[in-house]
């Protein structure tokens, strides 16, 4: 229940804020409602109210949400009013460009928006934590990954050398250390080699060799694999005001953006492999073990800022199917002045929705294979 509790929390609020972008840009524009639900309703199940010309729901299957307007080939795949020849004022097809990319981009900017103001108020009431950029060590981790135990935990190096917090690291393989970024540019470096490190330790002197173990990062498109002591750098407490805590949060929500791009990047490329990639399963276990940590409620806002920030930036790439798609449509028929054909429209969606399905089906296999 913990888990499933957590993820409608973390899903629900971003869900939402995405098709009530959709619904209040629509109207601005004149485009007619049909319906305005969250959550998904197949086979007719969940709750639904008639108010006006608008059917508000909530599906009974919690895996996302959609805005239904006149005139347009949605997933719903519902070509039957597009076949008039007759485009009524409050169609979606009765508008120009710029109208329709506003629709299209309406909930994507709403996600991007709720991150951002999430983060901020985490910011400006608990400040940040910033890297003393000395070769001090705050904490160590006992235990990390191995690659090569199907991620079952190894000891660390820091921890089978005695490493212990307010060590100074002085010397890596003969090398000077100055600073933290000096350890940092070293051991990542050198995965599954044999280091000699000095370290000081109030006045005393030590120094002993250790395999250096391994890790794997996203890194602009690709997966790289780097080098892991396994220590914590000590950091101290900022705090923000109001606009510095709002500049933080654009620039999180930019970096989370980012990153999440180039593993995009990777995964069309194949520069990262397939079996990174997690679905809805993946989303309930983190969001269930989020909540029984300590600060839950705060890990979970945060959780939902990653999320929401990541559902914006899919729904605006260029799948069919997706707010992307059918933005790229509406710049197509716009530079070519008439519509597409109503077939070619009807592929591309079967298409997309073919391709969504089956990344679906995909992910939660290889989130239970992971579990």
């Amino acid at each position: 229940m913990i888990y499933f509790l957590s993820f409608i929390f973390i899903i629900a609020i971003p869900v939402f804020l995405h098709e009530l972008g959709h619904f209040m840009a629509a109207r601005s524009v004149g485009i007619k409602v049909e319906k305005f639900y969250v959550g998904f309703n197949f086979f007719g199940l969940g709750l639904k109210k008639k108010y006006k010309e608008t059917e508000y729901g909530i599906g009974a299957f919690p895996l996302g949400g959609y805005v239904k307007v006149a005139g347009i080939l949605d997933e719903n795949l519902d070509s039957e009013n597009l076949a008039e020849s007759e485009i009524k004022d409050y169609e979606f097809r009765s508008k120009n460009v710029f109208q329709k990319l506003w629709f299209l981009s309406a909930g994507v900017l709403m996600n991007f928006l709720l991150s951002i103001v999430i983060f901020s108020g985490i910011f400006f009431v608990n400040g940040v934590s910033d890297i003393i950029n000395e070769p001090i060590i705050g904490d160590i981790h006992e235990n990390i990954p191995s690659l090569d135990q199907d991620g079952e935990k190894e000891f660390s190096p820091s921890y089978l050398l005695g490493l212990k917090p307010n060590d100074r690291i002085l010397e890596i393989n003969s090398n000077r250390i100055n600073s933290w970024t000096d350890i940092s540019n070293q051991i990542s470096l050198i995965p599954n080699q044999m280091i000699q490190i000095k370290w000081s330790r109030q006045s005393q002197i030590f120094t002993d060799s250790v395999k250096v173990s391994s890790g794997i990062f996203p890194e602009k498109g690709k997966i790289v694999e780097k080098g892991i002591l396994g220590i914590i750098a000590k950091t101290k407490h900022i705090n923000l005001n109001l606009f510095e805590s709002i500049s933080f949060s654009c620039q999180r929500t930019f970096e989370i953006v980012r990153d999440t791009f180039y593993s995009f990047i990777g995964l069309i490329t194949g520069t990262i492999s397939i079996k990174y990639m997690s679905g809805i399963v993946g989303i309930v276990d983190m969001a269930g073990q989020t909540a029984q940590q300590d600060q839950a409620i705060l890990k979970l806002l945060f959780l939902m800022a990653y999320i929401s920030a990541n559902l914006g930036l899919i729904n605006i790439l260029p799948i069919p199917g997706l707010d992307g798609g059918h933005a790229a449509i509406a710049i197509i028929e716009g530079v070519i002045r008439r519509d597409l054909p109503i077939n070619i429209k009807y592929a591309i969606q079967s298409i997309g929705f073919i391709l969504i399905l089956s990344l679906f089906i995909f992910t939660i296999y290889n989130d239970i294979i992971k579990l």
